[in-house]
């Protein structure tokens, strides 16, 4: 007897489900809504914040787990589940699982950095909202979210690469991992979307023992990388930005034409397609 198949998408947010430019996800509304007709949830996987999340799923009427700041935490609402995943915590309203230490500890680690002088970059902690605004083009509200952050620290890069490579290594003989996003360097540990994709895909796995699980990863930078080697299906969502990332992986890899909402539109209805096709063919 052929397993029923569940899909999940986790996707990145800005440059991917949001405008680069504007923050909009008009043109994915409704793919959206068709999608959480039909059962296929899409969970946020992000850079963002827990506080930014929070209202990105309002906004989006999502109800489902998120993942924030590059795979640190995934956050799952409490219920969302018949039994509460191991190794979680009660944090208010979710169960939580942590992959890493808090902000201040990779704080203290930057503080240390002797290969680069400090004036070549700056803290996300030291900036003010205005400057967060000006950098991301996020309005005030927007960037006071975007400053609570919980488990890394985000930095503004002012050096020129090779400074950059030598400040990434040092950080990284000290235990830190350090992520190039569109924007800034991510410090944080060991963890990353991939590593937070496959724990929460177990989750749902034990949660239905007799599905079949099928992960669709949609992402535009480098730091989405470990999410679109792990999952089953790859989308890439062009970018006027920058290069698409690149991956080592073959198969299973679609890349939209249209950048942002619109281009994941695109590559969903695509994907969608082709697995229709796939289950039609293993029922006939």
């Amino acid at each position: 007897m052929q397993a029923d198949t569940e899909l999940l998408i986790f996707t990145d947010m800005d440059g991917s489900l949001l405008c680069h430019e504007t923050y909009s996800h008009t043109a994915a509304d409704d793919m959206l809504f068709l999608l959480e007709k039909t059962g296929v949830p899409v969970i946020p996987i992000s850079s963002k914040t827990k506080a930014e999340l929070l209202y990105l799923r309002d906004s989006l009427n999502n109800k489902h787990p998120f993942i924030i700041e590059n795979g640190a935490a995934v956050f799952i609402p409490i219920g969302y589940f018949d039994e509460q995943p191991f190794g979680t915590e009660v944090v208010g309203e979710f169960w939580v699982k942590k992959f890493v230490h808090n902000r201040h500890y990779w704080q203290s680690l930057i503080t240390h950095v002797s290969s680069v002088d400090s004036h070549k970059f700056t803290t996300f902690s030291e900036l003010t909202v205005g400057q967060i605004s000006e950098l991301t083009g996020l309005d005030q509200e927007e960037s006071k979210r975007a400053s609570r952050r919980l488990y890394g620290e985000p930095i503004v890069w002012k050096g020129d690469d090779d400074e950059m490579i030598h400040f990434i290594e040092e950080l990284n003989d000290m235990g830190a991992n350090v992520l190039r996003g569109g924007r800034f360097l991510h410090v944080s540990g060991e963890s990353d979307k991939g590593l937070a994709l496959t724990w929460l895909a177990e989750q749902y796995k034990e949660d239905n023992p007799n599905s079949l699980i099928k992960t669709i990863a949609i992402g535009d930078s480098q730091n989405d990388v470990a999410m679109l080697e792990v999952a089953d299906v790859a989308l890439i969502i062009s970018s006027p930005a920058h290069q698409p990332p690149k991956l080592e992986r073959r198969t299973n890899i679609y890349i939209s034409e249209k950048f942002g909402p619109a281009g994941w539109t695109q590559g969903v209805e695509e994907i969608l397609e082709q697995h229709s096709t796939q289950t039609e063919s293993l029922k006939g």
